[in-house]
């Protein structure tokens, strides 16, 4: 989109559109859920894995639900699952149990 002038200006998407429908469609099977937590895990970014998970967590109910479903405060959570996040055990652990996923540890396979 240009301006009168000739400027490129970008167009605003409605706050109600999702820029990311592939992605929120894909994370709705649980199992696909998994596979993209798995996979921010095993980047090593802990703030990748919070996004992906906060990801998880908007598409399986909304931050407001999972707050509510975990007891912790909507606020913290999107504080919690921020990049800069630094979630406790515990508190990982209701996030993922509210969004139905769990801890688990395997092998490496070294």
């Amino acid at each position: 989109m240009t301006t009168s002038k000739g400027k490129k200006i970008r167009a605003a998407m409605p706050a109600s559109v999702s820029s990311r429908p592939h992605l929120q469609a894909w994370l709705q099977d649980p199992k696909n859920a998994a596979a993209y937590i798995e996979a921010a895990l095993a980047e090593g970014d802990s703030g990748d894995l919070l996004h992906a998970l906060r990801n998880v967590a908007e598409v399986r109910g909304g931050i407001a639900q999972i707050a509510e479903r975990t007891g912790l405060n909507r606020e913290m959570l999107y504080r919690t699952l921020s990049k800069r996040g630094n979630p406790q055990l515990k508190s990982l652990a209701a996030i993922l149990d509210a969004v139905g996923l769990r801890l688990s540890v395997t092998p490496a396979g070294r």
